[in-house]
């Protein structure tokens, strides 16, 4: 069996003996929540046209965690989740490098019989 020499987290700074994240300048964290908020604000309106929101909740961006949250006609719509997973995260995922994790939820504070007026969706399942 070879050994394999072990890996320093140069660069690298932990916190509570989690895991590593990059350290990182007050600008790039500043660049990063400001590349985060344009794609958030890039894909909004995708999902108000359907009467709902995406929001952004919060983000770490020296881990890459992010949590966002489906508000209004997005609260009672059968395909919120694949929303969530199959368009949020993968976008945000593609296109940010340095996003691990996307969190997602839905707002359900909002009363069902509203929130399905607000709209049913581009995509309604038929069955």
């Amino acid at each position: 069996m070879t050994s394999r020499p072990a890996r320093q987290n140069v660069g690298m700074e932990t916190e509570n003996g989690g895991a590593a994240a990059p350290v990182l300048t007050d600008q790039d964290r500043a660049d990063r929540l400001a590349e985060l908020q344009s794609l958030i604000d890039l894909m909004r309106p995708s999902v108000q046209a359907d009467g709902g929101d995406l929001v952004l909740v919060g983000a770490d961006v020296a881990t890459g965690v992010i949590e966002v949250q489906l508000q209004g006609a997005c609260s009672s719509c059968a395909v919120s989740s694949a929303t969530l997973q199959g368009g949020v995260e993968r976008i945000l995922m593609s296109r940010l490098p340095w996003v691990t994790e996307v969190i997602g939820g839905l707002d359900d504070s909002v009363d069902p019989y509203e929130s399905a007026a607000m709209g049913q969706g581009g995509y309604v399942p038929s069955f």
